[in-house]
């Protein structure tokens, strides 16, 4: 079901409609070891049979694979900034690592782009990011001002923590728990009567978020 039958396979239908495409599989390392098979033939060919026997043309296509593989070193080896290896440098050190989930035909193919982690002044700038987001809305939505104190920022950066997760939780943090609890207060304002016009967000001494709704 990978490459698909009949109708054309997810992968191979989209790729034969909009050819120049970009097409993205996070966190590789999961898949079935048959996905990787496939792109052998990709990688060689630069076409992808569907299940019909049609080649399809990926030539024009670029095939982004992440992996959370030797995340764990790449943490290590960037702990001091004054000492971090450049991207060729942890490329090298990583490579047995990668060598363990990706075999060594497969790895030869591809280029390996490593990442380093999430500073704490981008995680902060993502944060931000997102709250602004936030704030634009409540314009939008009911022309109300909305302001955070700055220990908002760091509550939610110190949650933020994890390698395999780091800026993913933001969203998660935000969508699970200050929106739907902000959310509750303008509905019992807006049942009330009561008009909307700036929305507050301070962090508590428990690291629970507090809101002042005017």
């Amino acid at each position: 079901g990978y490459v698909g039958y009949g109708e054309g396979g997810v992968l191979t239908e989209a790729v034969r409609r909009k050819p120049y495409s970009a097409v993205l599989l996070d966190e590789v390392e999961k898949a079935h070891p048959d996905v990787m098979e496939l792109f052998y033939q990709v990688f060689d060919k630069g076409v992808l049979e569907d299940g019909e026997g049609r080649e399809i043309d990926f030539k024009n296509t670029v095939i982004l694979l992440t992996s959370n593989a030797a995340s764990d070193i790449i943490m290590k080896l960037s702990a001091d900034p004054e000492t971090r290896p450049d991207p060729a440098g942890i490329v090298e050190a990583v490579r047995p690592e990668l060598l363990k989930v990706f075999k060594p035909a497969l790895l030869g193919r591809m280029v390996v782009v490593p990442y380093y982690p999430i500073t704490d002044e981008v995680m902060r700038a993502i944060i931000k990011l997102q709250l602004g987001r936030i704030g634009q809305r409540l314009v939008e939505n009911h022309g109300a001002a909305f302001t955070y104190d700055e220990a908002v920022v760091n509550e939610i950066a110190n949650r933020c923590k994890e390698v395999e997760s780091g800026a993913r939780n933001v969203d998660h943090i935000l969508t699970r728990t200050l929106l739907p609890e902000m959310s509750g207060q303008f509905l019992a304002r807006m049942a009330a009567g009561q008009p909307i016009t700036t929305a507050h967000v301070a962090a508590g001494d428990k690291g629970e978020f507090r809101y002042d709704i005017a």
